[in-house]
């Protein structure tokens, strides 16, 4: 019995901070005819893009002499049709899933992708002519900038920012989900945010969320209750009694859904990625209109050991993220979600050109992205893809080691995104207070 307690009070503790009030049942006034979500898969450690998106024309004689032991062999790279960009280009070998959703106008590419102040080129980087973001190098800190944190310390995240100031009917309690512990994107400045976890937290100890009737869940929820004069006692009960009303809501959801089918793969982001593609419709049979769900997976900080067929190699992890992505990607368009979700996927930051010591690549900037779903002008790479020389046009490292000065920053693209989800177009600086500095506040990604 005080095993039960204990686990009872541990999982209370781990939730405590992420609930947030109101019943699902009385979360909004739609039909559910009018529903947008927006997931982010983020790979944790800084994906090397150089290795995801590469050139087959002219351009792929500077890309092989630049990566040297780690260039992709020509021949092995997944041909996307057509040109863009200014280039023909290939995917990694283990991305080839992708190929048909590009080839279909599902999925574009984002080319040089990152969090800027600023507009900036590597000349007015290399001359300190330009404010840049604060520890570049930093995967703490860059996965808080790419994520949301802005220049003057406010730790939410842009899609927190941005829910929070969605038109009050599109706003409820589950607006805001974090699959993990990273949570820094769908931080809202006032707003907390729900967890998600694989069982939807159904079971707080000896209690059972999905029989409310029963005495031990029903003591649960009366503790939820609870009201103190004291404030720090008061707002942990307020946080406790948000966490219960959170796990209740992803539980009856879940008992609800009907398992997705599809290969999403083995293991955890194959899992997390069905999970999500099994609860989706009955979000929008509720009557839920927008949402934001993160997701981060992997590790992708690969020093050494990027090659090969090593569980942490990006050959093998990128063989993963395939798999799952068009297994969701399948999943929404059975569902008939296809124009109501997009999928994000995003990282750290991008990698060196020049190959480290180790089999590896080091730490750099801008980096390649790609969104997917039927709301995207796929079948394209956006933006301007650099020059793939050390020391070239687009390299922001004094010592030429091919870190790329992003040409699109990552506001633009995300702004794109909530503004789709329904953020007006006068609150964008609440949100975004760095495309104040920006003329162009937004790309041409998503469907007219």
């Amino acid at each position: 019995m005080n095993r039960d307690r204990r686990r009872m009070l541990g999982g209370a503790a781990g939730l405590g901070l992420l609930g947030a009030a109101g019943l699902l049942a009385g979360a909004g006034q739609a039909t559910g005819s009018d529903y947008r979500a927006l997931v982010v898969l983020f790979l944790t450690g800084g994906n090397d893009g150089h290795n995801l998106l590469v050139p087959t024309d002219a351009a792929y004689s500077d890309y092989e002499r630049a990566r040297q032991n780690l260039a992709l062999a020509r021949s092995s790279l997944a041909t996307l049709p057509g040109n863009s960009a200014g280039h023909s280009f290939g995917l990694h070998q283990a991305l080839a899933p992708l190929v048909p959703l590009y080839a279909g106008k599902r999925l574009a590419f984002i080319a040089n992708v990152g969090p800027l102040v600023e507009p900036a080129s590597a000349r007015q980087v290399l001359d300190a002519a330009v404010d840049v973001p604060p520890f570049l190098l930093s995967h703490s800190d860059q996965v808080a900038m790419q994520q949301g944190w802005t220049v003057a310390d406010d730790m939410s995240g842009w899609a927190g920012r941005a829910l929070e100031v969605l038109p009050s009917s599109l706003r409820h309690p589950l607006n805001a989900v974090t699959l993990n512990n990273g949570r820094t994107l769908v931080q809202g400045k006032r707003s907390a945010v729900s967890f998600l976890s694989q069982d939807g937290s159904r079971y707080w100890g000896m209690a059972d969320l999905a029989r409310p009737q029963d005495e031990v869940a029903q003591n649960i929820n009366r503790m939820a209750q609870w009201q103190f004069a004291n404030a720090y006692e008061a707002e942990y009960a307020r946080s406790f009694g948000n966490a219960v009303a959170d796990s209740t809501r992803f539980t009856q959801a879940l008992m609800r859904s009907t398992t997705s089918t599809g290969d999403f793969g083995s293991g955890y982001l194959g899992d997390r990625m069905r999970q999500l593609a099994s609860l989706l419709p009955v979000f929008k049979s509720d009557g839920l209109r927008r949402q934001v769900f993160l997701l981060e997976w992997g590790n992708f900080d690969t020093h050494t050991g990027q090659r090969g067929s090593g569980e942490q190699s990006q050959d093998t992890q990128l063989g993963q993220v395939a798999k799952a992505v068009s297994a969701f990607d399948g999943a929404m368009q059975a569902a008939g979600l296809t124009e109501d979700v997009t999928l994000l996927l995003m990282s750290d930051f991008g990698r060196t050109l020049r190959p480290g010591s180790g089999g590896g690549s080091e730490h750099a900037w801008g980096n390649h992205l790609f969104a997917l779903g039927g709301a995207v002008d796929g079948g394209r790479v956006l933006g301007s893809f650099p020059t793939l020389t050390l020391g070239g046009p687009d390299d922001g490292d004094s010592g030429r080691n091919g870190r790329m000065v992003p040409s699109t920053g990552t506001d633009q693209l995300a702004n794109t995104l909530m503004q789709w989800l329904g953020l007006p177009a006068n609150l964008v600086l609440e949100a975004f207070p760095n495309l104040v500095n920006f003329s162009q506040k937004s790309i041409p990604l998503l469907r007219a």
